[in-house]
C-alpha cells in the first residue's frame, strides 16, 4: 500500500534527498503515521528512523533546508533534532534493545528497521512509510498495525510481558491511548498489565505524572482511570484514591461510593475546562472521605473535616509523585480544602456575609472553585439536580453583586499594621493584629463597608475597648 501522495510536505522530500546523497534508508514512523492513516488531525512532532546514523541524517537535512535550521544532536542517545517551520523532527539510527530488569533503560545497538519495529510500544505505533526515492510511500506493518488500527485495538508487537516487563511505562501508555484514541486494549495485553503491574515501581514518578496527565486531559477521564483501576496500577499510584472504593452498611445506613462518584466528577468537569491542575483537584477532592468516615446512630455516616485532611493528603501525593510543589500545588489544595464550601451556600440561604468570605478565601480561584463544586452534583434525583444548580445560580449571581459593592476578593483592610502602631504610638505587638483581624471580620460580616472612613471609626470603637489611646 503506497501513501506518497499523503507525504506532502516540504521536509519529507528533503529527507528523502538527504537519504539518497548519503546512501542510506529513511522512514517516517509511529505517532505520525499512525494518526495520519486515522485521520487525526497535523501532528507537530515527526519521528524519522535512519538506517545508519540518525544523526548524520539530521546534519545533513539541514544543510539541504533554505534556512539551515540549528540541529541539536544528542550523542548518548544516538538521536537529533531540528525545527522546520512549526514541526520538531527527531532522528534516530535504528536499533535493536535489551534491558536489564531493574531498569528501563535500554542497552542499545545498531539495526535494521524490523529490529526498530520490534521494540516499539504497540503495532500501531510500529507502522513506518518509506522517504527512499525508489519506493516513497510504501507502508511497513510487520505486525498488522493497519488492521489494529481499522478494529480500534491496542497490541504489542511482541509478546506483552516482554514489551511491559521491559519498559513498564508501557502499561500506562496502552491505557493512555486507549482513552484517547477510543480503542479497546487486546485482552492478552490487559492480562499482561495486570501481571506486571509491580514493575512500575521502577518508573519516576515524573514520567508516571505525564502519562496522568494527558488521561486527565481525554474527553472521558474515568475510561483510563477505570482501566488503571481494574489492572491494579491505580492502587499503586493513587492508593489514596483506590481506598474510596468501599460502601459499608450498618444498621441499614449506608454511603455512597466515593471512588466512582470522583471518576464521575473529573468527568463532569472535563467539557467545562482544559486545566489540568484543576481536573487534579476533581480527581483528589474527596481523597480525605476515606479517613474521616465515621458511623454514629444520630447522623449515620460522616466524613468531618476531609476536605481539610484531603488537602493534607494533596500535598504529599504532590511530593510523592515529584509534582510541581509550587502555585500549582497550592491552587490543587485551596480547590480540594474549600470544595464543600459552595454547595454548603448552595444548599442554604446564602447570606452576603457567607458569599464575602467564599470570595475573600478564595480570590482570583472563586470561579474554578465554582466550576469544581458544579462538578461535583452527581446526584441522579432530576428534582435534586435541577434544585442544585439553580442554588448555584444565585450563588454565582450573590458573588457578582458582592463583588461590584464590597470589592472583598483579595481585599486588605483599608488601615495598614504600619498605620495602626503609627496612630496609637505601638511597637510591633499582639494588639496590631487583633485590630487588623477585627476590622476584616466587620467588612466579611458586613457591619461595615470595605471603605477608609467606617474602618477608622470602627478601629477607635474596637482600640478603646483594648485600652488604646490615639496620638493623633
Amino acid at each position: 500500500m503506497n501513501y506518497k501522495s499523503a507525504l506532502h510536505n516540504k521536509i519529507f522530500e528533503v529527507i528523502s534527498q538527504a537519504s539518497k546523497e548519503l546512501n542510506i534508508e529513511s522512514y517516517v514512523i509511529g505517532g505520525f503515521v499512525r494518526d495520519l492513516l486515522l485521520k487525526r488531525g497535523n501532528k507537530k512532532d515527526i519521528d524519522i528512523v535512519a538506517v545508519g546514523s540518525g544523526i548524520e541524517l539530521a546534519l545533513k537535512v539541514s544543510e539541504l533546508l533554505p534556512k539551515k535550521p540549528k540541529v541539536q544532536v544528542f550523542k548518548t542517545y544516538g538521536t537529533a533534532m531540528l525545527r522546520f517551520e512549526d514541526t520538531e523532527i527527531e532522528f534516530v539510527g535504528a536499533r535493536k534493545e535489551s534491558y536489564h530488569f531493574e531498569s528501563r533503560n535500554p542497552v542499545v545497538e545498531n539495526g535494521t528497521l524490523e529490529d526498530d519495529q520490534n521494540r516499539r510500544d504497540f503495532t500501531i505505533n510500529a507502522l513506518a512509510l518509506s522517504l527512499n526515492p525508489n519506493n516513497f510511500g510504501d507502508l511497513s506493518d510487520p505486525f498488522n498495525g493497519l488492521a489494529d488500527l481499522e478494529n480500534k485495538i491496542i497490541k504489542t508487537p511482541l509478546d506483552p510481558d516482554i514489551t511491559y516487563s521491559d519498559d513498564p511505562l508501557r502499561m500506562m501508555r496502552a491505557i493512555r491511548f486507549a482513552n484517547q484514541l477510543h480503542f479497546e486494549i487486546d485482552q492478552k495485553s490487559l492480562d499482561s498489565i495486570a501481571k506486571n503491574k509491580e514493575r512500575i515501581n521502577i518508573i519516576s514518578g515524573e514520567r508516571i505524572v505525564d502519562e496522568l496527565n494527558k488521561i486527565l486531559l481525554t474527553e472521558t477521564p474515568s475510561v483510563g482511570f477505570l482501566l488503571l483501576y481494574k489492572t491494579g496500577l491505580l492502587d499503586i499510584i493513587l492508593p489514596e484514591l483506590t481506598a474510596l472504593n468501599q460502601v459499608e452498611e450498618i444498621e441499614g445506613h449506608t454511603h455512597k461510593n466515593n471512588f466512582y462518584h470522583t471518576l464521575e466528577v473529573v468527568d463532569n468537569i472535563s467539557p467545562n475546562t482544559n486545566d489540568v491542575w484543576l481536573r487534579w483537584a476533581a480527581l483528589l477532592h474527596d481523597i480525605g472521605k476515606a479517613p474521616t468516615k465515621r458511623f454514629n446512630k444520630k447522623q449515620g455516616w460522616t466524613f468531618h473535616g476531609h476536605e481539610f485532611l484531603g488537602g493534607k493528603m494533596a500535598k504529599k501525593i504532590f511530593e510523592r509523585l515529584h509534582m510541581p510543589l509550587n502555585q500549582k500545588m497550592k491552587f490543587v489544595q485551596k480547590m480540594v480544602t474549600m470544595s464543600s464550601r459552595p454547595i454548603v451556600l448552595s444548599q442554604d440561604t446564602v447570606t452576603d456575609s457567607a458569599v464575602r468570605r467564599l470570595v475573600f478565601d478564595a480570590g482570583e480561584d472563586v470561579e474554578d472553585l465554582m466550576t469544581l463544586c458544579e462538578a461535583d452534583i452527581t446526584t441522579k434525583n432530576p428534582t435534586k439536580f435541577k434544585k442544585y444548580h439553580q442554588n448555584f445560580e444565585i450563588v454565582r449571581k450573590k458573588i457578582v453583586e458582592v463583588e461590584e459593592r464590597d470589592q472583598v476578593r483579595n481585599f486588605q483592610p483599608p488601615i495598614t499594621g504600619e498605620e495602626i502602631m503609627e496612630i496609637f504610638n505601638l511597637k510591633p505587638s499582639r494588639e496590631i493584629g487583633v485590630l487588623k483581624e477585627a476590622i476584616k471580620e466587620a467588612i466579611l460580616e458586613g457591619e461595615i463597608p470595605n471603605e477608609y472612613d467606617a474602618a477608622y471609626e470602627f478601629m477607635m470603637k474596637r482600640a478603646g475597648k483594648l485600652g488604646l489611646t490615639s496620638v493623633k
